[in-house]
């Protein structure tokens, strides 16, 4: 696969006369895979996703019964998709079904993403956003992943995009770009930052949750995303052990492991399969090495500084 195609949907043509405009005024980048990036309201994107985010804050007008999905890449986005669409299914579709619309679509496909199809999910930070939710109680749900573990996924993912081994290069061209801030969606911290903030000042509209938490806390987890939705489970419901199934319905050996993630391509052109891999917390430290490890640690102490996140 050549490297223009990792990113099908990134096509200069696409750009208005007067987004190349605003790009050529702004602050430019080559981080990795010789794909561009430029700098807008403080966060770095491809060309084309700058288009996309141009007209969603142009454009977007949530309904107050809308939710958006919202993270930095791969920082178990599907997961919180999945646990989404089984959580509002779950009165016509039961996890426990066999016609369940987890077992025949890619999670991603179910929940698009914003800048690309105006629809429920997004990787902007929540400043870009924040206009255009100004007026609109609909809300928001961020989740978000230690930087290490996230920026191997990421590389991970890549690679397979790419049809490559585990490329070492690749991986420290990210990593300093990681440490520079120059990024696709970065800076992280800034990405972090701006829903941890978001959540503390409105809580009723930004959910903030840990990847890690979700992890080692499922059934707590869970529960707290189904009331924030404002779907909680009923007694009824988990003493039938609904919440159970609906975990297993999504863990991602389940997801991984059906005949849909395993073909097909996403909308957005990548193969499904490509969107699993582990999942586990702190597998960076069969990757990068304890310097890379602790740079990125103090790097993220200095940036949280003060803000009472903490991972």
């Amino acid at each position: 696969m050549e490297k223009k195609e990792l990113w099908i949907n990134l096509r200069e043509e696409d750009l208005t006369s007067e987004t190349k405009t605003l790009i050529s005024s702004l602050p430019s980048d080559e981080p990795y895979l010789g794909l561009n990036l430029c700098k807008y309201q403080g966060t770095w994107y491809y060309y084309n996703f700058l288009q996309g985010i141009l007209n969603v804050q142009r454009g977007l007008q949530p309904q107050d019964t809308d939710i958006i999905i919202a993270s930095f890449p791969k920082s178990g986005t599907l997961w919180i998709k999945a646990l989404t669409v089984a959580l509002f299914q779950r009165s016509e579709n039961p996890s426990s079904g066999d016609d369940h619309p987890l077992l025949s679509n890619n999670p991603h496909d179910l929940i698009p993403i914003l800048e690309m199809h105006l629809v429920f999910s997004t990787h902007m930070p929540f400043h870009t956003l924040q206009e255009a939710l100004k007026y609109s109680p609909c809300k928001v749900v961020y989740i978000c992943r230690d930087a290490k573990d996230c920026m191997v996924s990421r590389w991970r993912f890549i690679c397979r995009c790419l049809n490559k081994e585990e490329d070492r290069n690749i991986l420290e061209s990210m990593f300093e770009s990681f440490c520079s801030g120059v990024a696709l969606f970065g800076p992280f911290w800034d990405h972090i930052l701006s829903y941890w903030k978001a959540s503390l000042e409105n809580p009723k509209h930004v959910l903030f949750m840990k990847y890690d938490e979700v992890k080692t806390d499922p059934h707590s987890q869970l529960k707290k995303l189904a009331e924030f939705l404002g779907c909680p489970f009923s007694e009824e419901e988990e003493k039938n052990g609904c919440v159970d199934e609906i975990l297993e319905m999504c863990s991602l050996s389940k997801l991984r492991s059906l005949e849909v993630n395993m073909t097909g391509e996403s909308v957005d052109g990548i193969d499904h399969k490509n969107h699993f891999r582990k999942g586990i917390v702190g597998d960076w430290k069969n990757y990068l090495t304890p310097e890379m490890g602790n740079k990125m640690d103090m790097i993220m102490e200095e940036k949280l500084k003060d803000s009472g996140l903490k991972f």
